[in-house]
């Protein structure tokens, strides 16, 4: 998407050079020595129906262009006094295009050039007052998207300074008692009572406003949640099938979860612990049958059959009381057409412990949300086949056994399986463990946010 986008910016770029450069280029080399001067500035905006947008300040990150004269021969451009790069293929006497780099200072830049644009040449130099903004905020996750009343929730992200409000689906407005990061990394808010729809979060602080992927309390998008919501199904004698009889519920080492109900305890209780190089310890599974497994019918009413596998997400709340590292995964499987130990197909191996790489030891202060896109699982990330809902929908129509699920297992993991470089050649061997590691609330959810916010 973001190559698309770059596309579309250099096709805008190219039609503003045809149709606002090309008068003025053959006058060029007459007006080096001319004294610079600014007229206008205007923001480039793809995604704006106004895409040359005449604008009083701009953020960093964003591209703008300056209308004036002089500017032939253009050497430097200082913006907060910041050496910002430009193109001089994209300058001429009248014009000139460039995108404000986003290590641009706002707020730290010296007082007498902070919100200023400073052109120079070899004959003069030109300082014109402009306001200059921090990018707009961006939200990359929440610690708990389906949260009862009066929970805490952490929304992360960046450029999350001095929250003023927080709106919730349904309207629902928080503008007290927020708690905001001074590095704008998250901001905290207790959910208030009463929240019936689900869809974005909006928050609104001095960078900005932004809002949320469209996954927040989607209850309509639950598969199984244990309590009533999907069927949980067992059958077989094997002893890594998890039967009714090992949910588990109330109060797990000191934490409350009262609004949990039940949940699904991956080494069930009966269960002393799992052994090394074993797959398929214990597994889990929907019915395959009733109608929250029909997803054409239950789930395409908010998540469309034409959606990018990368704009939707299966979603879990997860509870990890200790520690957990060096063994063991979870397998996230669409059908119940796995043996174990698969890195391919309709899968997905959520191995939490290990990050970009590294082993980073995994534990959760209660529940957490985990979010895992669709373009995650083996089968649909290839990044040259336009995967969408629809092709998961008819996998799983095919499907001899139509039973979502997830299997814990503890097997030995090559890095090379996670990263999907061959070079990475470090192989985490398995060991025996007794990890406890609780699910529940099993969802598919969007992940576009509901609204765009624009400063216009």
């Amino acid at each position: 998407m973001k190559i698309y986008n770059n596309i579309r910016l250099l096709g805008l770029i190219i039609i503003l050079i045809t149709t606002l450069f090309s008068a003025n280029s053959c006058k060029d080399e007459d007006n080096a020595s001319a004294p610079i001067s600014i007229v206008n500035v205007y923001l480039e905006d793809l995604n704006s129906p106004v895409q040359d947008r005449l604008v009083t300040f701009a953020r960093l990150g964003q591209t703008i262009r300056l209308e004036g004269s002089g500017f032939t021969g253009l050497k430097k451009i200082y913006i907060n006094g910041y050496d910002t790069y430009f193109n001089p293929v994209f300058v001429t006497d009248n014009n000139v295009i460039f995108s404000i780099s986003g290590k641009t200072p706002t707020m730290e830049a010296n007082a007498d050039e902070r919100n200023t644009i400073r052109l120079v040449k070899d004959a003069s130099s030109f300082m014109q007052t402009f306001t200059i903004k921090a990018a707009l905020p961006e939200i990359t996750s929440i610690s708990h998207t389906l949260p009862a009343a009066g929970d805490s929730i952490t929304i992360y992200g960046s450029g999350l300074t001095e929250i003023s409000q927080i709106v919730f689906p349904g309207d629902v407005v928080v503008s007290s008692n927020i708690i905001s990061d001074e590095k704008g990394t998250y901001c905290k808010v207790a959910v208030p009572a009463g929240l019936t729809e689900q869809g974005s979060i909006y928050v609104e602080g001095s960078n900005g406003g932004v809002y949320s992927p469209a996954y927040f309390n989607c209850n309509k998008c639950v598969i199984l949640n244990f309590d009533g919501v999907g069927h949980h199904s067992s059958w077989g004698s094997t002893d890594g099938m998890i039967t009714d009889s090992d949910l588990e519920s109330g109060v797990v080492t000191g934490y409350p979860v009262a609004s949990q109900g039940l949940y699904c305890a991956h080494r069930p209780s009966r269960i002393a612990s799992f052994g090394a190089s074993k797959n398929r310890c214990s597994e889990v599974w929907t019915s395959g049958s009733d109608a929250t497994d029909n997803w054409r019918t239950y789930l395409t009413p908010y998540i469309p059959a034409n959606t990018p596998v990368s704009d939707f997400a299966f979603q879990f709340d997860i509870y990890v009381p200790e520690v957990w590292n060096n063994t063991g995964f979870l397998k996230i499987t669409i059908a119940n057409d796995m043996n174990g130990g698969e890195w391919s197909k309709t899968c997905y191996n959520y191995v939490p412990w290990i990050v970009n790489g590294i082993q980073v030891p995994f534990k959760t202060q209660g529940w957490t949300t985990v979010t895992i896109p669709f373009s995650m699982f083996y089968a649909f990330s290839s990044t040259t086949t336009k995967y969408t809902f629809e092709d998961v929908i008819a996998y799983r129509e095919a499907a001899s056994n139509k039973n979502f699920g997830i299997m814990f297992e503890n097997s030995d993991i090559k890095l090379s399986d996670i990263t999907g470089k061959d070079t990475d050649a470090t192989i985490f061997p398995s060991s025996v463990t007794s990890i406890n590691v609780y699910t529940d609330n099993w969802r598919v959810v969007p992940l576009k946010p509901e609204k765009t916010y624009s400063d216009f």
